[in-house]
């Protein structure tokens, strides 16, 4: 007897290294989950079977997924297409909504009124920058420097952002490095990961305090419109 469930025993070992899942031992063998599972859970997961799922998940989905990124792209292609040459007026208010969603913006317990910008994505770079010129702010009182994690590859994504906004390496401020720490899990890395671009406009008192009227003067113009489609007034 205790013979027998021994050859039982390394028969059930034998199946799980040749990549058989626990069903298939206690129906080859005839004997309980159980006993299959206390006799083998020292081995480790079947691969083969695991890669074998997984091939075939991904040959059943592949197609969907396809379909899926491609009416993506089309959503984005119609969308983008829906953008005709921009006026300065509709440019104006664009950049105004910009850098009230991501500019630095003054407090009632610590009034700042600086302009500054700090975004990681370069598009969004590019839109403001075209805002500053068309506010006819001087590329000369223009300042840039890079923030990024200390672990990134800064030197390359200091030459990135200089080209970017067509300046020398050799003439942005100081790099700001954010300290690495290796217990958190960041998913910013990677040869893309270039950190924040941020843009400085010197002398910028009065005209953040322009763009704060203009943003009040949207939020005014808006709620107006919204008690007109409301039949308010």
């Amino acid at each position: 007897m205790v013979r027998a469930k021994t050859e039982m025993k390394e028969r059930a070992r034998a199946l799980r290294r040749a990549g058989r899942t626990y069903d298939e031992i206690v129906a080859e063998l005839g004997v309980s989950k159980s006993s299959v599972s206390l006799w083998v859970r020292d081995l480790p997961r079947p691969e083969r079977r695991a890669e074998h799922a997984r091939m075939m998940a991904e040959a059943r989905w592949a197609p969907h997924r396809r379909a899926v990124a491609i009416r993506r792209q089309q959503t984005k292609l119609a969308a983008a297409n829906e953008i005709q040459p921009m006026t300065d007026r509709e440019l104006f208010m664009v950049g105004v909504g910009l850098y009230w969603a991501e500019g630095s913006k003054s407090k009632p317990h610590r009034v700042q009124e600086t302009v500054v910008f700090v975004n990681s994505d370069p598009s969004m770079i590019e839109v403001y920058l075209a805002w500053l010129a068309l506010l006819g702010v001087e590329p000369e009182r223009l300042r840039f420097h890079v923030m990024i994690h200390e672990s990134a590859d800064v030197a390359a994504a200091e030459r990135y952002w200089a080209d970017l906004v067509g300046v020398d390496v050799a003439a942005l401020g100081k790099t700001t490095l954010k300290k690495h720490n290796p217990k958190t899990v960041r998913k910013n890395t990677g040869e893309d990961y270039r950190g924040c671009c941020v843009v400085r406009v010197r002398g910028g008192a009065d005209l953040y305090r322009r763009i704060e009227g203009w943003w009040y003067g949207i939020v005014v113009e808006a709620s107006r419109r919204s008690e007109r489609v409301s039949g308010l007034v």
